[in-house]
């Protein structure tokens, strides 16, 4: 029997350790989709206690209380104390199979060095251990990300944001701390089913950008405005989180009137914001291929589908599913626009439902065109699906339909700074596969070569990808 969560946990033979151990495991980490609060690193914010720094805005973990029968009010019903701390002690040895016990675990070892399995018997301790040294400076939050040799992360900002935070991190920055960069969001002027609050957000964008918005035109205007202040401070990704993709093609008159439509508190026909959905989407493509940026299509996801829930706690709560629209034809007819352009940016293609991965794989290799290697992404296993089976399935199909080798890896996708042990055991994932192969004959031990594969997919590859100003090795 091995012991729990070893040196070699998840790494199955000798081929799959040597991989990770002398290979994967020293790279340091782009995390260039994330939802850290940019004010945290900015101040190096410190924590108040372990619940504060761990379950504190973690929806996977409030999910899985949810499901071991906890009240909301030990969840989200007061500020992350001790008695948050022991609902989640006590939900813990319930997830065996799931992988928050996994992540929970590494998280308490490489932080805090402790070994010890959380249950109910064992939270005092753990409790004190970890929160004598949660109150020492180099608990800030910034802190915590260099201990994880983190290069750089991408946080997620609406154009309309300030960015005041990001303008003073990059003034201060010193040689050695991450850099952090935004990335572009802008759901939020697509988001047209409530008028009064889209309107209300469009002023705002327009007072952001300093562009009177009253036609398509002027929307347009003022997001390649913010789009160029978010390229100045580091940006190289937009991010979209799309329920299906969009692909209904409209004339500019008939976008004209649309946006008059909206201005006018009118609402639209189901094709009329699909078309204008589309036109946005499409515009900022293009923006993102002038200015040499990623674009990240988020797809699949069925939100806050519980509404009295939606109602008492907004967005992000733990009240999300997964979408089985079918996506292939408008995703591709979406993505052959901006190539018949010649406007077609770097993209990332991630879809929330695993039944998509085939259907991903065949329409990115539609849209490679040699500009540059892995132009078109299958994007890393997200959020439901990241765990053992789901990373190792959405490499698999990589590797059977495109290029495992020039993969950009993962991304945390988390609110928290106690995240980063997701990135090892993402490693540990690709080492075991990739060394398995080796093992078993299919490819040849070739550790020079293979070595640097897992090395690309760790970090280099994101690296070269997105190209972030002031990231190095």
């Amino acid at each position: 029997m091995k012991p729990f969560l070893n040196a070699d946990f998840l790494l199955p033979d000798e081929c799959s350790r040597r991989l990770f151990h002398d290979y994967a495991a020293p790279m340091p980490i782009i995390d260039y989709h994330c939802h850290l609060p940019p004010a945290d690193i900015a101040g190096n914010t410190t924590f108040r206690n372990l619940a504060h720094a761990w379950l504190g805005g973690d929806h996977y973990k409030w999910r899985a209380m949810r499901s071991n029968g906890v009240a909301e009010a030990d969840i989200t019903g007061h500020e992350p104390d001790y008695q948050t701390f022991l609902a989640w002690a006590r939900t813990v040895p319930r997830l065996v199979g799931n992988p928050l016990y996994h992540w929970t675990h590494l998280e308490l070892q490489r932080y805090f060095g402790v070994s010890e399995p959380l249950n109910e018997k064992t939270a005092p301790m753990i409790w004190e251990a970890c929160n004598a040294q949660i109150a020492q400076t180099e608990f800030g939050a910034r802190s915590l990300l260099m201990r994880m040799k983190v290069r750089a992360v991408g946080t997620t900002d609406d154009p309309a944001d300030s960015l005041e935070h990001h303008i003073a991190y990059a003034a201060a920055r010193q040689a050695g701390e991450p850099v952090m960069t935004p990335s572009l969001r802008p759901d939020r002027a697509l988001a047209t089913d409530d008028l009064l609050v889209w309107k209300s957000y469009i002023e705002k964008l327009g007072a952001a950008a300093d562009v009177s918005i009253g036609s398509y035109a002027n929307l347009i205007t003022a997001l390649d405005k913010r789009h160029a202040v978010f390229h100045a401070l580091g940006c190289r990704a937009s991010d979209h989180g799309l329920v299906a993709p969009f692909a209904t093609f409209a004339s500019q008159q008939a976008l004209d009137a649309v946006f008059a439509k909206l201005l006018g508190g009118t609402a639209l026909t189901r094709d009329e914001a699909d078309a204008y959905k589309t036109a946005v989407l499409l515009d900022v493509g293009r923006m993102n291929a002038r200015r040499g940026w990623a674009m990240q299509l988020h797809l699949a996801a069925l939100r806050n589908l519980n509404s009295a829930m939606f109602a008492r706690l907004g967005p992000d709560t733990g009240y999300d599913a997964v979408n089985d629209e079918q996506i292939a034809s408008k995703l591709a007819a979406f993505m052959n626009v901006l190539q018949s352009e010649g406007l077609l940016p770097r993209t990332i293609l991630y879809s929330l439902n695993p039944n998509h991965l085939e259907v991903l794989g065949t329409v990115m290799g539609c849209f490679q065109d040699g500009s540059s290697p892995g132009k078109i992404q299958m994007g890393s296993a997200w959020w439901f699906n990241d765990h053992i089976e789901g990373m190792r399935r959405q490499m698999v199909s990589l590797a059977n339909l495109g290029l495992l080798s020039r993969f950009v890896g993962m991304l945390t996708d988390s609110r928290s700074f106690l995240s980063f042990p997701r990135h090892e055991y993402f490693r540990r994932i690709l080492c075991a596969l990739v060394g398995g192969w080796m093992e078993n004959g299919e490819i040849p031990p070739d550790f020079d070569t293979l070595g640097t594969l897992v090395q690309d997919i760790s970090f280099n590859n994101a690296k070269n990808y997105f190209a972030i100003p002031g990231v190095t090795d």
